[in-house]
Order: structure tokens, then sequence, then C-alpha cells
């Protein structure tokens, strides 16, 4: 994003690296992604942040509705939901990054930062230590992780079910700052389907879903990240 803006920076890889960590906790981000400038920092994928930070003028357009977001992620939770069922168990425990995460920590991710949006909701704050979370023991092979996302869905939906319409105007405190209901939904929206569209990449590579994504227009006019990782 920085280099289509035109923007010279530094990229740091901080997988292990406890020296920059302390430099990022020091200025105020407990992990990344994260951009600092002259002692500033922005943390969480925030383009529009990004882009006052470094000065340069931001067109991310409009957001989808609420209701338009609801219906995108669900139906990326069920698109989660069957990538991982078609996932043999050996190629859940590989790590398809130089990240220590592997395929099993990923799908669990998939609908744990999900099921943060209802427990902030419920919380009254949006906790990174959520994010950190893996995949119980218990959660060893797709079928497993994919009924857990079935749980997932159902508490969106009940969740959904019952939020009035003016509650995604108000705002929540979340671990990088404050932003609206409606800001958290789509963050969590985009979040989940860059990382379901990272298990697609995977398992086509790998020859077990051909093609990729089956419904690729899910992912239409979210703000995700350019690069697949």
């Amino acid at each position: 994003m920085l280099s289509d803006w035109g923007v010279d920076f530094d990229a740091v890889n901080v997988e292990g690296n406890e020296e920059v960590l302390a430099e990022l906790a020091s200025l105020g981000a407990p992990n990344v992604p994260a951009v600092a400038l002259d002692g500033k920092i922005v943390h969480g994928w925030q383009p529009k942040d990004y882009a006052a930070l470094v000065g340069v003028e931001y067109d991310g357009g409009e957001m989808l509705s609420p209701d338009e977001l609801r219906r995108r992620i669900d139906r990326i939770l069920e698109l989660a939901q069957q990538a991982l069922r078609a996932c043999p168990d050996a190629l859940l425990e590989t790590k398809p990054t130089a990240r220590e995460r592997t395929l099993r920590n990923l799908g669990y991710h998939v609908f744990r930062i999900s099921a943060a949006f209802v427990d902030s909701m419920e919380d009254g704050r949006y906790l990174m230590e959520w994010f950190k979370e893996t995949a119980p023991e218990a959660m060893a092979d797709g079928a497993a992780l994919a009924e857990f996302g079935g749980g997932v869905r159902q508490r969106l939906a009940a969740w959904f079910a019952t939020a009035p319409a003016d509650l995604y105007a108000k705002t929540t405190e979340t671990f990088y700052g404050e932003c609206t209901i409606h800001e958290l939904l789509e963050r969590t929206t985009w979040h989940a389907a860059q990382h379901m569209r990272q298990i697609y990449h995977v398992l086509e590579k790998e020859q077990i879903i051909p093609g990729g994504i089956p419904d690729p227009a899910v992912l239409d006019d979210l703000p995700l990240p350019r690069e697949m990782w």
C-alpha cells in the first residue's frame, strides 16, 4: 500500500525480533501490522490513518452497509468451513509462510476473530489477546474447525438479529483505538476474508481445491490488502 502511494519505507520482519517488538511496544503498538514515522505510529490495518500519518490523500471508497457486511461475513465463514473440511490433516500442521502459524491455527483464527466481534459487543472492549489464541488440541482436524466455525456463525446471526439499526454509528473501544461499530464490523469482515482466501490459496496450490475460492465476488469492495500474505 505504501509503495502504491509512492512512499519510501523500510519493511521490518518482527518475527522473533525482540528488539523491534520492544520498540513497537514503546510507541504504543503491541504487535503488527503497524506503520511508524518520526516517533508516531498507527497500529492495525487502518489505511486511512496510514495515509494521514505519511501525508497522502486517502480515498478508500464507502463502506459496505452493515446488512451487506452481515451477509458477507456469514458467506466468508461458510467458505472457510468448506475449505477446512477438504483440508488433509497433515496439511493442517504445515506452515504456509515463514511465520510460526500453522494452517490449523490460521483456520481457527478466521473463526476466532469473527467471534471476537460478538465478544466485544458483549464485553464493551476489543482485546488483542483474542487474536493470539490458537486452536485447542481437541480441534485436531478440519471437521472440528468447521464445526467451531458453525457455532461462530450462529452467534453472529443471533447478534445481528437483535442489533438495532442505529447501533452501528456508535463508537467502541479497541486495542488500536476508538472506532464505530460499523468500522469494526467492516474490519472483522475483511480480516476474516483475507485469511479465508489464504487458506484457499494453499489448497489451490496443493490441487485440493483447483480454481480457488468458489465465490470470489464475496471479496468485492472489501478493503483487503493487495498482498496474499
